[in-house]
């Protein structure tokens, strides 16, 4: 018997075909990139790009992460060449305000230098996170997910991991944060605490909205709807290795409608039984605050140095995390 996900997803391939020819022969056509959600991963980008894309004035990129400017693609993929400007043309359809949320935009050292070459007076949204949960939670998700092996990689060990600038160089915000400023001035930057999102998302939403000069908007601001949360990410069987392997092998003018109606009704395939199984729960701890918590507690007074951010809440809970090790 056909389960109800899969019919779901039957239906959805179907209604994507018929779609399929509309895409692909789209006459929308874009420029310059609007705004940027710059980073970082495991900060709330997710959930903020799709609360923001509710407003008709904002039109978010398709997939959410184009990752066209940056070299890093991905955590663990690297493309030196420079971009293709024209494959903005693809990522975007309606008249609202073009934002990019190719979240390791931020840590890539070209980035910068490209951007302001092309888009100078771009505002930027830096979601950032209390930086050792904000690795713990990055390297869960690739062990769960097993990107790691898929890359040749080995990150079992959170020590290990965290001696790969892979995972490392993105919770370093001010090593990162000073190219930005070689390039960018401080005002084009609207600095985000993750935690804000949930504590109060309709001020940060409302500051948003100014820094972005958007009209007024009554958002949904459930906080688990459309997030990329641990209790989603479950690592995957055998079947859903297959699953994936077949999905991998549709054209992307097809898999694109495919997976925005699965997105617009809140269907995650891979949660089925039998494509994942339930992921274990787990946060930092002070084996993992020991590990990061020197190098990270100068570069959070650095970056409160450079930008006026207060970071004092995020040393303080790394350094008392930190003595619980002894």
């Amino acid at each position: 018997m056909i389960s109800p996900t899969a019919v779901l997803f039957i239906q959805a391939v179907d209604a994507a075909m018929s779609l399929s020819g509309q895409f692909c022969q789209g006459e929308s056509r874009v420029g310059e990139v609007d705004a940027f959600i710059i980073g970082v991963p495991k900060a709330g980008t997710t959930w903020l790009a799709n609360v923001m894309s509710q407003n008709p004035g904002v039109t978010l990129s398709e997939p959410k992460e184009p990752n066209i400017v940056a070299t890093r693609q991905g955590t663990f993929g690297r493309d030196p060449t420079d971009p293709d400007w024209s494959r903005y043309e693809e990522c975007f359809s309606g008249d609202g305000l073009r934002v990019d949320a190719s979240i390791h935009t931020f840590a890539c050292p070209l980035a910068p230098s490209r951007l302001s070459s092309r888009v100078p007076n771009a505002p930027m949204i830096l979601c950032l996170r209390e930086p050792v949960s904000r690795a713990f939670s990055h390297w869960r998700m690739i062990i769960d997910t097993e990107e790691d092996a898929r890359n040749g990689a080995d990150w079992s060990d959170f020590y290990v991991a965290w001696g790969d600038d892979r995972l490392s160089g993105d919770s370093h915000y001010a090593i990162s944060m000073k190219r930005w400023l070689e390039h960018f001035p401080l005002d084009q930057f609207l600095i985000i605490d993750s935690q804000r999102m949930r504590n109060d998302p309709g001020g940060v939403l409302g500051e948003v909205g100014g820094f972005l000069g958007l009209p007024d908007f009554e958002y949904d601001f459930d906080p688990s709807r459309h997030a990329n949360s641990a209790t989603d990410r479950r690592p995957i069987t055998n079947v859903g290795r297959a699953v994936r392997f077949l999905f991998s092998l549709i054209p992307s003018s097809i898999k694109k409608p495919i997976v925005s109606t699965l997105q617009a009704r809140d269907i995650n395939i891979y949660a089925a039984p039998v494509i994942s199984r339930r992921a274990e729960k787990a946060a930092a701890g002070p084996e993992h605050y020991s590990i990061c918590a020197d190098s990270l507690c100068s570069d959070l007074k650095d970056f409160e140095s450079l930008t006026g951010f207060d970071t004092s809440h995020w040393v303080e809970s790394i350094e008392s995390n930190r003595q619980k090790s002894s």
